[in-house]
């Protein structure tokens, strides 16, 4: 199973029976004026993996479209070809020769959306929405910088991560994830660009 889509489904099984918490009075206003707010924004990812206990970590490679009105499809084209389109409403993952396909109902798992919602603001930067699971702690830095630190608010989601690390400028540059198992996951992201301002048909065909 794609590792994304594995990481998702165990957030799912645990938001199920985690409170959604007030906003902490951390100064998340820093972070919203220096993101910026656009409808589609594309990319490429380069993500690497440091399993406990492996001395070399794992790589993969691809690119990526957010859609604010959409959702995220993420492309994986290095070690091997594969997808996950991320949706409000469902997770689907598929291999890009079409040869396998699993598909996560969110009409079926309502938790499911606020999973999703967690991904989209770890793309975008949004620190009001992650506040709502997770204690932020931001930092100003040069040239508009910033970074933020999150910690779980719940001991369901401690169970899967012990910390998220965002930095960034305009855009969100690196996430790290460190697993309650002390697997550490660091996402960069690259070549972001805003235009087109819509979405091709290609890319529109792939939230359908």
């Amino acid at each position: 199973m794609n590792a994304v889509l594995r990481t998702l489904v165990v957030l799912v099984s645990l938001v199920v029976a985690a409170p959604v918490l007030a906003a902490p009075a951390a100064d998340v206003d820093l972070v919203k004026q220096r993101v910026a707010k656009v409808g589609v924004l594309r990319g490429e990812f380069s993500q690497e993996k440091q399993v406990a206990g492996f001395k070399n970590p794992l790589r993969s490679q691809g690119r990526f479209v957010l859609a604010q009105d959409h959702g995220v499809v993420w492309t994986t084209l290095k070690p091997f070809p594969s997808e996950v389109v991320v949706t409000r409403d469902r997770i689907l993952s598929r291999q890009r020769d079409g040869s396998s396909r699993v598909e996560l109902d969110g009409r079926q798992q309502p938790a499911m959306r606020s999973v999703n919602a967690i991904m989209f603001a770890l793309m975008s930067g949004d620190a009001q929405a992650l506040a709502a699971q997770f204690t932020v702690k931001v930092e100003a830095k040069a040239n508009n910088g910033w970074s933020m630190q999150l910690s779980p608010r719940s001991a369901m989601l401690g169970k899967v991560f012990t910390g998220l690390k965002l930095q960034g400028d305009r855009y969100v540059r690196e996430v790290e994830i460190t697993e309650a198992n002390q697997d550490v996951t660091r996402i960069h992201f690259s070549g972001m660009s805003e235009t087109p301002a819509a979405l091709s048909a290609e890319e529109g065909g792939k939230f359908e």
